[in-house]
């Protein structure tokens, strides 16, 4: 299987052989089936996960014992609790295939090891991480200033890939909706 990670990698920094070798030394390959857990909430999340092939969720259970979903990780993404990762504290949430899933897991000690080792993985995941708080951001503001309908619209529009791979109960707990009113607006956008 090719190594999407690699090919993610190189977008953003030329790697020789040798970075190469490094970085393949430090990460773990793993493949999960449907609905295998990667992270449960109240353990430490000690790693970043890269999605080589499949889509996870990362949610926690709110305070009315519903599934909270926060994020999606599909092809090429990471996912991670970083909070949990920054503070070596239990974590607050869950991280879950979806689908058959191929990760890259890399461990926050193998983490800092890289780092030293290729040094050009600092502007990589700097941008990585950089690219992830704009994006939580943005979402945050969406969530703010457009109508239920209208962010419904805009995430089926912008990640169509979620539409088809993604149940629907769970696009609604990460848009905050009922899954009764998103299948309202599906039925209205038809």
């Amino acid at each position: 299987m090719p190594d999407n990670l690699i090919k993610h990698i190189q977008k953003v920094a030329d790697l020789n052989e040798d970075e190469i070798s490094t970085i393949q030394s430090l990460v773990e390959h793993q493949h999960f089936s449907k609905r295998k857990f990667l992270l449960h909430e109240q353990n430490q999340c000690d790693k970043l996960f890269f999605v080589e092939k499949g889509c996870l969720r990362m949610y926690f259970i709110n305070s009315k014992g519903v599934e909270q979903i926060t994020q999606f990780a599909l092809d090429g993404w990471w996912i991670s609790d970083y909070q949990s990762l920054l503070n070596n504290a239990p974590s607050d949430y869950n991280i879950q295939t979806i689908e058959e899933s191929s990760v890259v897991s890399i461990s926050k000690q193998n983490l800092d090891q890289l780092l030293l080792k290729v040094p050009r993985m600092e502007k990589y995941f700097r941008l990585i991480f950089t690219k992830a708080v704009a994006n939580a951001q943005y979402r945050s503001k969406l969530m703010y200033e457009m109508s239920k309908e209208e962010f419904y619209i805009h995430f089926s529009t912008s990640f169509p890939d979620f539409m088809q791979r993604v149940p629907q109960y769970m696009i609604a707990s990460y848009l905050g909706l009922t899954p009764e009113y998103l299948s309202e607006l599906r039925k209205k956008s038809v």
